[in-house]
Protein backbone atom coordinates (compact mmCIF):
# COMPACT_ATOMS: atom_id res chain seq x y z
CA UNK A 1 0.00 0.00 0.00
CA UNK A 2 2.65 2.55 0.82
CA UNK A 3 5.76 1.79 -0.87
CA UNK A 4 9.24 4.49 -0.28
CA UNK A 5 12.75 4.02 -0.75
CA UNK A 6 15.20 4.88 2.12
CA UNK A 7 15.64 8.20 1.15
CA UNK A 8 16.36 11.43 2.84
CA UNK A 9 12.90 12.12 1.10
CA UNK A 10 11.06 9.48 2.50
CA UNK A 11 12.18 10.37 5.97
CA UNK A 12 10.95 13.68 5.93
CA UNK A 13 7.95 12.81 4.03
CA UNK A 14 5.12 13.49 7.15
CA UNK A 15 6.74 16.93 8.05
CA UNK A 16 7.31 18.17 4.54
CA UNK A 17 3.77 17.88 3.84
CA UNK A 18 2.43 19.02 6.91
CA UNK A 19 4.55 22.22 6.62
CA UNK A 20 3.44 22.58 3.12
CA UNK A 21 -0.35 22.69 4.32
CA UNK A 22 0.27 25.32 7.05
CA UNK A 23 2.58 26.24 9.20
CA UNK A 24 0.64 24.94 12.20
CA UNK A 25 0.44 21.50 11.51
CA UNK A 26 3.90 21.86 9.71
CA UNK A 27 5.21 22.03 13.68
CA UNK A 28 3.62 19.13 14.76
CA UNK A 29 4.86 16.71 16.81
CA UNK A 30 3.65 13.32 15.84
CA UNK A 31 2.56 12.49 19.04
CA UNK A 32 -1.26 11.40 20.00
CA UNK A 33 -2.51 13.85 23.02
CA UNK A 34 -3.93 11.04 25.41
CA UNK A 35 -4.75 12.98 28.81
CA UNK A 36 -1.90 14.44 29.93
CA UNK A 37 0.08 11.47 28.04
CA UNK A 38 -1.07 8.94 30.39
CA UNK A 39 -1.97 5.67 29.51
CA UNK A 40 -5.19 3.24 30.69
CA UNK A 41 -3.52 0.05 31.66
CA UNK A 42 -5.13 -2.92 33.72
CA UNK A 43 -2.58 -5.33 32.48
CA UNK A 44 -4.81 -7.88 31.02
CA UNK A 45 -3.66 -9.04 27.83
CA UNK A 46 -5.83 -11.79 25.70
CA UNK A 47 -3.15 -13.18 23.73
CA UNK A 48 -2.82 -12.99 20.02
CA UNK A 49 -5.94 -11.79 17.86
CA UNK A 50 -6.33 -15.17 17.03
CA UNK A 51 -7.06 -15.89 20.50
CA UNK A 52 -9.32 -12.92 20.72
CA UNK A 53 -11.43 -14.76 17.83
CA UNK A 54 -11.83 -17.75 19.88
CA UNK A 55 -12.81 -16.24 22.34
CA UNK A 56 -15.80 -13.98 20.90
CA UNK A 57 -16.74 -17.54 20.04
CA UNK A 58 -16.89 -19.47 22.98
CA UNK A 59 -18.49 -16.86 24.95
CA UNK A 60 -21.89 -16.60 23.06
CA UNK A 61 -21.91 -20.29 22.27
CA UNK A 62 -20.59 -20.31 18.25
CA UNK A 63 -19.44 -23.10 16.47
CA UNK A 64 -16.44 -22.90 14.58
CA UNK A 65 -16.26 -22.84 10.84
CA UNK A 66 -19.17 -23.06 8.61
CA UNK A 67 -22.51 -24.15 9.03
CA UNK A 68 -25.28 -24.27 6.13
CA UNK A 69 -27.59 -23.73 8.84
CA UNK A 70 -26.33 -21.87 12.34
CA UNK A 71 -27.21 -23.18 15.38
CA UNK A 72 -29.90 -21.51 16.52
CA UNK A 73 -29.86 -18.74 19.73
CA UNK A 74 -33.35 -18.20 20.17
CA UNK A 75 -33.28 -20.41 23.61
CA UNK A 76 -30.95 -17.48 24.81
CA UNK A 77 -33.38 -14.73 24.78
CA UNK A 78 -34.69 -16.15 28.42
CA UNK A 79 -31.50 -14.94 30.04
CA UNK A 80 -31.38 -11.10 28.43
CA UNK A 81 -31.01 -9.25 31.90
CA UNK A 82 -33.04 -6.52 32.71
CA UNK A 83 -30.89 -2.42 32.59
CA UNK A 84 -31.44 -2.71 36.32
CA UNK A 85 -29.83 -6.09 37.11
CA UNK A 86 -26.44 -4.41 35.68
CA UNK A 87 -24.02 -3.96 38.07
CA UNK A 88 -21.63 -0.49 36.93
CA UNK A 89 -18.42 -1.44 35.60
CA UNK A 90 -14.88 1.02 35.36
CA UNK A 91 -12.79 1.43 31.97
CA UNK A 92 -10.39 -0.70 33.73
CA UNK A 93 -12.78 -3.73 33.81
CA UNK A 94 -13.01 -3.61 29.96
CA UNK A 95 -9.51 -2.78 29.07
CA UNK A 96 -6.75 -5.54 27.49
CA UNK A 97 -4.55 -6.03 24.75
CA UNK A 98 -3.76 -8.32 22.20
CA UNK A 99 -0.98 -9.04 20.02
CA UNK A 100 -0.04 -9.39 16.37
CA UNK A 101 3.30 -10.95 15.94
CA UNK A 102 5.04 -9.70 13.15
CA UNK A 103 8.33 -10.86 14.20
CA UNK A 104 8.42 -14.10 15.20
CA UNK A 105 5.46 -15.08 12.55
CA UNK A 106 6.43 -14.65 9.06
CA UNK A 107 3.40 -16.17 7.22
CA UNK A 108 1.37 -13.35 9.85
CA UNK A 109 3.44 -10.82 8.64
CA UNK A 110 2.92 -11.59 4.80
CA UNK A 111 -0.88 -10.65 5.50
CA UNK A 112 -0.08 -7.80 7.27
CA UNK A 113 2.75 -5.85 5.26
CA UNK A 114 3.07 -4.30 2.13
CA UNK A 115 5.79 -5.04 -0.82
CA UNK A 116 7.16 -2.11 0.05
CA UNK A 117 7.51 -2.39 3.64
CA UNK A 118 4.59 -0.87 5.24
CA UNK A 119 1.61 -2.37 7.22
CA UNK A 120 -1.70 -2.20 5.56
CA UNK A 121 -4.05 -0.20 7.95
CA UNK A 122 -6.73 -1.12 6.50
CA UNK A 123 -5.87 -5.04 7.80
CA UNK A 124 -5.39 -3.36 11.18
CA UNK A 125 -8.95 -1.43 11.45
CA UNK A 126 -10.22 -4.90 10.43
CA UNK A 127 -8.41 -6.28 14.08
CA UNK A 128 -9.31 -3.30 15.56
CA UNK A 129 -12.65 -3.76 14.70
CA UNK A 130 -12.75 -7.11 16.06
CA UNK A 131 -10.65 -6.54 19.18
CA UNK A 132 -13.36 -3.50 20.16
CA UNK A 133 -16.32 -6.46 20.04
CA UNK A 134 -13.84 -8.46 22.37
CA UNK A 135 -13.91 -5.37 24.36
CA UNK A 136 -17.58 -5.04 24.74
CA UNK A 137 -17.78 -8.78 25.45
CA UNK A 138 -14.95 -7.53 28.70
CA UNK A 139 -17.26 -4.82 29.75
CA UNK A 140 -20.66 -6.36 29.94
CA UNK A 141 -21.77 -8.69 33.33
CA UNK A 142 -24.52 -10.95 34.03
CA UNK A 143 -24.56 -11.95 37.80
CA UNK A 144 -27.14 -13.73 36.94
CA UNK A 145 -26.43 -15.76 34.41
CA UNK A 146 -26.01 -19.54 34.92
CA UNK A 147 -22.94 -21.10 35.02
CA UNK A 148 -21.76 -22.30 31.57
CA UNK A 149 -24.61 -20.38 29.72
CA UNK A 150 -23.47 -18.33 26.55
CA UNK A 151 -23.51 -14.74 26.84
CA UNK A 152 -26.94 -14.06 25.09
CA UNK A 153 -25.76 -10.92 23.54
CA UNK A 154 -24.31 -9.74 19.92
CA UNK A 155 -22.47 -6.77 19.78
CA UNK A 156 -22.65 -5.36 16.39
CA UNK A 157 -20.74 -2.19 14.97
CA UNK A 158 -22.70 1.19 14.52
CA UNK A 159 -20.01 3.58 14.10
CA UNK A 160 -16.50 4.19 13.62
CA UNK A 161 -16.30 7.85 15.07
CA UNK A 162 -12.54 8.49 13.70
CA UNK A 163 -9.26 6.84 12.96
CA UNK A 164 -5.37 8.53 13.22
CA UNK A 165 -2.81 7.00 11.36
CA UNK A 166 1.05 7.77 12.09
CA UNK A 167 1.54 4.81 8.81
CA UNK A 168 5.41 5.79 8.02
CA UNK A 169 6.76 4.91 11.83
CA UNK A 170 5.23 1.34 11.77
CA UNK A 171 7.66 -1.37 10.76
CA UNK A 172 6.84 -4.77 9.29
CA UNK A 173 9.01 -7.22 11.44
CA UNK A 174 8.15 -5.59 14.74
CA UNK A 175 5.04 -6.90 16.79
CA UNK A 176 2.31 -5.11 17.30
CA UNK A 177 0.27 -4.41 20.69
CA UNK A 178 -3.50 -3.56 20.29
CA UNK A 179 -5.73 -2.35 22.98
CA UNK A 180 -8.50 -0.94 24.08
CA UNK A 181 -11.30 -0.11 26.47
CA UNK A 182 -14.98 1.52 26.56
CA UNK A 183 -14.94 4.50 27.35
CA UNK A 184 -18.91 5.92 27.29
CA UNK A 185 -22.24 3.59 27.79
CA UNK A 186 -25.82 4.40 27.02
CA UNK A 187 -29.24 1.96 27.76
CA UNK A 188 -27.42 0.00 24.98
CA UNK A 189 -24.17 1.01 22.72
CA UNK A 190 -21.06 1.32 23.96
CA UNK A 191 -18.15 3.70 22.69
CA UNK A 192 -14.68 1.95 22.45
CA UNK A 193 -11.72 3.75 22.41
CA UNK A 194 -8.99 1.06 20.26
CA UNK A 195 -5.06 1.65 20.26
CA UNK A 196 -1.98 0.42 18.25
CA UNK A 197 1.16 1.05 19.60
CA UNK A 198 4.70 -0.36 18.38
CA UNK A 199 7.70 -0.75 20.48
CA UNK A 200 5.70 1.26 23.58
CA UNK A 201 4.92 4.21 21.10
CA UNK A 202 1.39 4.78 19.82
CA UNK A 203 1.17 5.27 16.20
CA UNK A 204 -2.85 4.74 15.50
CA UNK A 205 -5.80 4.82 17.12
CA UNK A 206 -9.65 5.20 16.43
CA UNK A 207 -13.03 5.23 18.10
CA UNK A 208 -15.57 2.79 17.80
CA UNK A 209 -19.21 2.85 18.77
CA UNK A 210 -20.96 -0.69 19.13
CA UNK A 211 -24.63 -1.28 20.07
CA UNK A 212 -25.28 -4.47 22.42
CA UNK A 213 -27.95 -6.76 21.11
CA UNK A 214 -30.16 -9.92 22.14
CA UNK A 215 -29.12 -13.60 21.23
CA UNK A 216 -30.66 -13.38 18.22
CA UNK A 217 -29.69 -9.83 17.03
CA UNK A 218 -33.37 -8.95 16.83
CA UNK A 219 -33.68 -6.06 19.52
CA UNK A 220 -31.21 -4.18 21.74
CA UNK A 221 -29.86 -5.88 24.75
CA UNK A 222 -28.96 -3.00 27.79
CA UNK A 223 -25.16 -2.71 28.96
CA UNK A 224 -23.81 -2.33 32.49
CA UNK A 225 -23.28 1.43 33.08
CA UNK A 226 -19.64 3.14 32.76
CA UNK A 227 -18.29 4.59 36.18
CA UNK A 228 -15.19 6.15 36.49
CA UNK A 229 -12.92 4.63 38.98
CA UNK A 230 -10.42 6.92 39.32
CA UNK A 231 -8.84 10.24 37.59
CA UNK A 232 -7.81 9.11 33.96
CA UNK A 233 -10.83 7.47 33.64
CA UNK A 234 -12.65 10.63 34.68
CA UNK A 235 -10.14 12.24 32.25
CA UNK A 236 -11.05 9.90 29.19
CA UNK A 237 -14.90 9.75 30.29
CA UNK A 238 -15.14 13.82 29.77
CA UNK A 239 -13.74 13.13 26.41
CA UNK A 240 -15.90 10.39 25.51
CA UNK A 241 -19.03 12.76 26.37
CA UNK A 242 -17.87 15.35 24.74
CA UNK A 243 -17.93 13.22 21.53
CA UNK A 244 -21.09 11.79 21.86
CA UNK A 245 -22.74 15.39 22.19
CA UNK A 246 -21.31 15.90 19.31
CA UNK A 247 -22.85 12.61 17.74
CA UNK A 248 -25.58 13.11 19.08
CA UNK A 249 -25.98 16.73 17.58
CA UNK A 250 -25.14 16.07 13.77
CA UNK A 251 -25.85 12.88 11.89
CA UNK A 252 -23.15 11.05 9.68
CA UNK A 253 -26.21 10.33 7.54
CA UNK A 254 -27.30 13.89 6.98
CA UNK A 255 -24.18 15.20 6.30
CA UNK A 256 -24.24 14.29 2.64
CA UNK A 257 -27.33 16.15 2.32
CA UNK A 258 -26.61 19.25 4.23
CA UNK A 259 -27.94 22.23 2.73
CA UNK A 260 -24.52 24.50 1.92
CA UNK A 261 -24.30 27.65 4.06
CA UNK A 262 -23.90 31.19 2.48
CA UNK A 263 -19.83 30.75 2.68
CA UNK A 264 -20.15 27.23 0.59
CA UNK A 265 -22.74 29.04 -1.24
CA UNK A 266 -20.10 31.59 -2.38
CA UNK A 267 -17.13 28.73 -2.81
CA UNK A 268 -19.90 27.10 -5.50
CA UNK A 269 -20.29 29.90 -7.11
CA UNK A 270 -16.20 30.80 -7.56
CA UNK A 271 -15.82 27.05 -8.44
CA UNK A 272 -18.82 27.76 -11.57
CA UNK A 273 -16.98 30.72 -12.73
CA UNK A 274 -13.58 29.59 -12.67
CA UNK A 275 -14.45 26.56 -14.78
CA UNK A 276 -16.39 28.72 -17.95
CA UNK A 277 -13.26 30.49 -18.92
CA UNK A 278 -12.79 33.90 -19.85
CA UNK A 279 -14.74 34.22 -22.93
CA UNK A 280 -18.05 32.28 -21.15
CA UNK A 281 -19.27 28.87 -22.11
CA UNK A 282 -19.85 27.84 -25.86
CA UNK A 283 -22.67 25.41 -27.09
CA UNK A 284 -20.25 22.76 -27.63
CA UNK A 285 -18.33 22.81 -24.45
CA UNK A 286 -20.19 24.69 -20.98
CA UNK A 287 -17.00 24.02 -19.32
CA UNK A 288 -13.32 24.77 -18.84
CA UNK A 289 -10.47 23.21 -16.62
CA UNK A 290 -8.23 25.77 -15.12
CA UNK A 291 -4.44 24.77 -15.42
CA UNK A 292 -3.31 21.88 -12.61
CA UNK A 293 -7.24 20.85 -12.12
CA UNK A 294 -8.66 17.66 -12.67
CA UNK A 295 -12.47 16.73 -13.20
CA UNK A 296 -14.32 15.14 -10.32
CA UNK A 297 -16.13 12.91 -13.27
CA UNK A 298 -12.74 11.89 -14.20
CA UNK A 299 -11.48 10.60 -10.55
CA UNK A 300 -13.22 7.64 -8.79
CA UNK A 301 -12.44 3.83 -9.47
CA UNK A 302 -14.77 1.09 -8.41
CA UNK A 303 -14.58 -2.49 -7.90
CA UNK A 304 -16.76 -5.77 -7.14
CA UNK A 305 -16.41 -8.25 -4.12
CA UNK A 306 -17.71 -11.36 -3.84
CA UNK A 307 -18.39 -12.22 -0.07
CA UNK A 308 -17.73 -15.80 1.53
CA UNK A 309 -19.00 -17.49 4.67
CA UNK A 310 -14.64 -16.75 5.49
CA UNK A 311 -15.83 -12.98 5.94
CA UNK A 312 -18.82 -13.14 8.29
CA UNK A 313 -19.12 -12.35 11.86
CA UNK A 314 -20.33 -14.50 14.87
CA UNK A 315 -23.83 -13.21 13.52
CA UNK A 316 -23.57 -14.96 10.44
CA UNK A 317 -23.46 -11.24 8.16
CA UNK A 318 -20.34 -10.09 6.93
CA UNK A 319 -17.81 -8.57 9.59
CA UNK A 320 -17.95 -4.60 9.48
CA UNK A 321 -13.55 -4.59 9.72
CA UNK A 322 -13.70 -6.63 6.40
CA UNK A 323 -15.65 -4.15 4.48
CA UNK A 324 -13.97 -1.42 6.23
CA UNK A 325 -10.61 -2.99 4.90
CA UNK A 326 -11.26 -3.23 1.85
CA UNK A 327 -13.01 0.13 1.46
CA UNK A 328 -9.64 1.60 2.98
CA UNK A 329 -7.54 -0.10 0.17
CA UNK A 330 -9.44 1.12 -2.81
CA UNK A 331 -9.28 4.60 -1.63
CA UNK A 332 -5.54 3.98 -1.58
CA UNK A 333 -5.35 3.10 -4.59
CA UNK A 334 -7.30 5.63 -5.92
CA UNK A 335 -5.90 8.52 -4.32
CA UNK A 336 -1.87 7.04 -5.27
CA UNK A 337 -3.39 7.16 -8.90
CA UNK A 338 -4.19 10.77 -8.38
CA UNK A 339 -1.09 11.89 -7.12
CA UNK A 340 0.69 9.82 -9.24
CA UNK A 341 2.52 8.56 -5.89
CA UNK A 342 2.38 6.12 -3.06
CA UNK A 343 -0.28 7.74 -0.57
CA UNK A 344 -0.34 7.34 3.18
CA UNK A 345 -4.10 7.53 5.18
CA UNK A 346 -3.71 10.05 7.79
CA UNK A 347 -7.49 9.94 9.21
CA UNK A 348 -11.07 8.07 8.51
CA UNK A 349 -13.71 9.18 9.61
CA UNK A 350 -18.14 8.63 10.39
CA UNK A 351 -18.07 4.91 9.28
CA UNK A 352 -22.10 4.51 9.47
CA UNK A 353 -23.25 0.91 9.10
CA UNK A 354 -26.86 1.52 7.96
CA UNK A 355 -27.53 -2.26 6.97
CA UNK A 356 -26.18 -5.77 7.56
CA UNK A 357 -24.72 -7.62 5.03
CA UNK A 358 -25.65 -11.51 4.29
CA UNK A 359 -23.62 -13.66 3.39
CA UNK A 360 -22.89 -15.06 -0.15
CA UNK A 361 -23.57 -11.13 -0.71
CA UNK A 362 -21.69 -8.90 -3.65
CA UNK A 363 -20.15 -5.86 -2.26
CA UNK A 364 -20.55 -2.52 -4.92
CA UNK A 365 -17.23 -0.16 -3.23
CA UNK A 366 -16.94 3.40 -5.36
CA UNK A 367 -14.22 5.33 -3.94
CA UNK A 368 -14.19 9.05 -5.55
CA UNK A 369 -11.54 12.01 -4.99
CA UNK A 370 -14.22 15.05 -3.90
CA UNK A 371 -11.67 17.20 -2.56
CA UNK A 372 -7.88 18.32 -2.79
CA UNK A 373 -5.80 20.94 -0.95
CA UNK A 374 -2.18 21.92 -0.88
CA UNK A 375 -0.64 17.72 -0.12
CA UNK A 376 -3.91 15.97 1.09
CA UNK A 377 -6.42 14.36 -0.80
CA UNK A 378 -10.02 13.45 0.29
CA UNK A 379 -11.70 10.94 -0.73
CA UNK A 380 -15.43 9.38 -0.48
CA UNK A 381 -16.06 5.51 -0.80
CA UNK A 382 -19.22 4.06 -1.15
CA UNK A 383 -20.34 0.73 -0.48
CA UNK A 384 -23.33 -0.87 -1.44
CA UNK A 385 -24.51 -4.71 -1.29
CA UNK A 386 -26.28 -6.84 -3.92
CA UNK A 387 -28.42 -9.17 -1.93
CA UNK A 388 -27.08 -12.97 -3.04
CA UNK A 389 -30.79 -14.38 -3.23
CA UNK A 390 -32.76 -11.64 -5.38
CA UNK A 391 -30.06 -9.46 -5.97
CA UNK A 392 -31.60 -6.20 -5.09
CA UNK A 393 -28.95 -3.44 -4.09
CA UNK A 394 -28.92 -1.10 -1.24
CA UNK A 395 -26.53 1.12 0.49
CA UNK A 396 -24.38 0.00 3.54
CA UNK A 397 -22.25 2.84 4.30
CA UNK A 398 -19.86 5.89 3.40
CA UNK A 399 -16.08 6.16 4.24
CA UNK A 400 -14.64 9.97 4.36
CA UNK A 401 -10.87 9.30 4.23
CA UNK A 402 -8.03 11.37 4.23
CA UNK A 403 -4.81 10.86 2.42
CA UNK A 404 -1.67 12.80 2.65
CA UNK A 405 1.51 13.02 -0.48
CA UNK A 406 4.67 14.12 -0.59
CA UNK A 407 3.84 16.99 -2.96
CA UNK A 408 1.20 19.38 -3.88
CA UNK A 409 -1.42 17.37 -5.95
CA UNK A 410 -3.20 18.54 -8.47
CA UNK A 411 -6.26 20.51 -7.71
CA UNK A 412 -9.97 18.29 -7.97
CA UNK A 413 -12.94 20.57 -9.55
CA UNK A 414 -16.54 19.16 -9.62
CA UNK A 415 -18.93 19.84 -13.17
CA UNK A 416 -22.02 19.49 -11.84
CA UNK A 417 -24.71 20.72 -9.11
CA UNK A 418 -24.60 17.28 -7.92
CA UNK A 419 -20.29 16.99 -7.58
CA UNK A 420 -20.25 20.25 -6.24
CA UNK A 421 -22.01 19.32 -2.87
CA UNK A 422 -19.84 16.39 -2.90
CA UNK A 423 -17.00 18.79 -3.17
CA UNK A 424 -18.38 20.51 -0.50
CA UNK A 425 -18.91 17.35 1.82
CA UNK A 426 -15.19 16.76 1.02
CA UNK A 427 -13.95 20.13 2.74
CA UNK A 428 -16.28 19.83 5.59
CA UNK A 429 -14.70 16.52 6.30
CA UNK A 430 -10.86 17.57 5.65
CA UNK A 431 -11.75 20.91 7.98
CA UNK A 432 -13.01 18.01 10.77
CA UNK A 433 -9.26 16.32 9.81
CA UNK A 434 -7.21 19.45 10.45
CA UNK A 435 -9.28 20.13 13.94
CA UNK A 436 -8.67 16.93 15.12
CA UNK A 437 -5.33 17.00 14.66
CA UNK A 438 -5.12 20.27 16.23
CA UNK A 439 -7.32 18.39 19.23
CA UNK A 440 -5.87 15.05 19.12
CA UNK A 441 -2.18 15.89 18.46
CA UNK A 442 0.69 17.88 20.94
CA UNK A 443 1.95 20.51 19.06
CA UNK A 444 6.00 21.94 19.71
CA UNK A 445 8.24 23.48 17.57
CA UNK A 446 10.73 20.39 17.46
CA UNK A 447 10.27 17.72 14.90
CA UNK A 448 9.60 14.04 16.26
CA UNK A 449 12.48 11.56 17.07
CA UNK A 450 12.70 8.47 15.71
CA UNK A 451 13.11 6.83 12.48
CA UNK A 452 10.60 7.05 9.28
CA UNK A 453 11.97 6.29 6.51
CA UNK A 454 10.06 3.65 4.27
CA UNK A 455 10.47 0.61 7.06
CA UNK A 456 7.07 1.30 8.01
Amino acid sequence: MYIFSNCKKSKCFGRIALRGLCPQLGSLRHRFAECGRKQLESGHCSGTMADVAKKIREYIGVEAGYHAIPKSREGLLKFQPKLSDLPNRSMTDSQTSANVLLESDALLRQRFAYAGGLLRMGRMMEELDLLAVWICHRHVLLPKLPKGVPLPYTFVTLLVDHGHFLVEKFRPDVDVSLSGHVSWTGDSSMEISAYVRQSGMLLAKAIFVIAARDATNSGPAPVNPLVPANELEECLHQEALERHKLRAGKSPLLEDKRKPSREEEQIMYELFTRTKGIEGPTPTDMTTLPPDCRWMSKWHRRTLLHSFPEHRNESNTIFGGFIIRNAIELAYMTASLFANEYSMIRFISDITFTHSIPVHSYINLKAYVVYTQDNYVQLMTVVDAIHGNDFTQFPCNTLHLTYLCSHKVPEVLPKSYYEALWYLTGRRYFNRFLESVGRDMEGSASSPSGKTDGAG
